[in-house]
């Protein structure tokens, strides 16, 4: 009698056990194919900045006297250092986006890259 009660704990325990089985592939496996090559100020950094930054940082919104929206814009705050000091929480800048979810590595790295190739406007 005594082991049909173990047996029993044991099975509801793993029951138990296997149905809280954390299982989300884009959390236990991130994509791996960001793709910096040829990045382009039209195709890649301005939707980044667009999603991520227009809502305080537009013409129309310019939170902290900041807007980057346009490439003449942006280029201030490239030439600057201001952008990646921002984007990548560096000491000495105000971490970015404020009170929201940082931009992806990938998305960084794109706009490190971008950069790196000269950030052209195209």
């Amino acid at each position: 009698m005594m082991e049909r009660r173990i047996i029993s704990l044991l099975v509801t325990g793993m029951v138990i056990l296997s149905s809280c089985y954390y299982d989300v592939a884009e959390v236990l496996y991130p994509p791996t194919n960001c793709v910096t090559d040829n990045m382009s100020y039209v195709t890649h950094i301005n939707p980044i900045l667009s999603h991520n930054c227009f809502v305080c940082h537009s013409e129309a919104a310019n939170n902290g006297n900041v807007t980057l929206e346009g490439y003449s814009n942006v280029m201030i705050y490239v030439n600057s250092g201001q952008l990646m000091g921002a984007i990548k929480h560096q000491s000495g800048f105000s971490p970015m986006p404020q009170n929201s979810t940082p931009l992806s590595d990938c998305d960084i790295s794109k706009i490190e890259q971008w950069i790196a190739q000269g950030a052209l406007n195209n």
